[in-house]
């Protein structure tokens, strides 16, 4: 069993920047592979990016490359999303999830967190 916790979202202006956190407990965090996923009201929820068990491997969705960093510290049992040039339409909640493979298949993910909500002005 993995407990996983985001913050860092909030309320941020077009142009700014956030930096989310997923604090994991339980399981060894370094056996897993932590993705990001967002879901917009009555939207799908989607990919955003994920980085494989020790961190040398990353896959962004097309929307959020060359804006958004994931990185992750397995010291601190920690996996973070550092976000660039928000847009409005990155407006969602955004969820952590480990699993034993990296990908953008939401059931490649066995354990999710319970979400921080990003909301981007105009």
């Amino acid at each position: 069993q993995v407990q996983l916790v985001e913050s860092g979202g909030g309320l941020v202006q077009a142009g700014g920047s956030l930096r989310l956190s997923c604090a994991a407990s339980g399981r060894t965090f370094s056996m897993f592979a932590m993705g990001w996923f967002r879901q917009a009201p009555g939207k799908e929820r989607e990919f955003v990016a994920a980085t494989s068990s020790r961190g040398s491997m990353t896959d962004y969705d097309d929307s959020v490359k060359e804006r958004f960093t994931i990185s992750r510290d397995n010291a601190k049992n920690t996996v973070y999303l550092q976000m660039n040039s928000l847009k409005p339409e990155d407006t969602a909640v955004y969820y952590c999830a480990a699993g034993f493979r990296i990908g953008a298949i939401r059931a490649y993910y066995d354990y999710w967190g319970q979400g921080t909500q990003v909301t981007v002005s105009s």
